[in-house]
């Protein structure tokens, strides 16, 4: 998985690459906590994520749960057919704002 991060005033962006699975999720977790309780708005784009499991969800969760405490906003852009269906299959579209 690769991690870009591109700050815009008080908007970060994180382009995520590959795969967000068991092994790679520890990785968005830590670039998440770097800028999640920071920002106002968080876009991850996913326009090149392949796949998400279990353990990434957690990690979205997590950051999500962040950005409300923090009065933020959490936005996922460009998610694919796959991804987008686990996001429904599992409710998390319900919480999470895509786009």
């Amino acid at each position: 998985m690769k991690i870009t991060k591109k700050v815009n005033g008080d908007e970060v962006v994180l382009a995520i690459e590959g795969r967000l699975d068991t092994s790679t999720a520890p990785e968005l977790e830590s670039a998440l906590g770097e800028v999640a309780p920071a920002t106002k708005k968080l876009t991850l784009d996913f326009e090149n994520l392949e796949y998400v499991s279990s353990a990434g969800l957690r990690v979205l969760l997590t950051a999500q749960k962040t950005m409300n405490a923090h009065n933020g906003k959490m936005v996922v852009k460009k998610a694919n057919e796959v991804v987008r269906d686990v996001f429904d299959v599992t409710g998390f579209s319900s919480f999470i704002t895509l786009e």
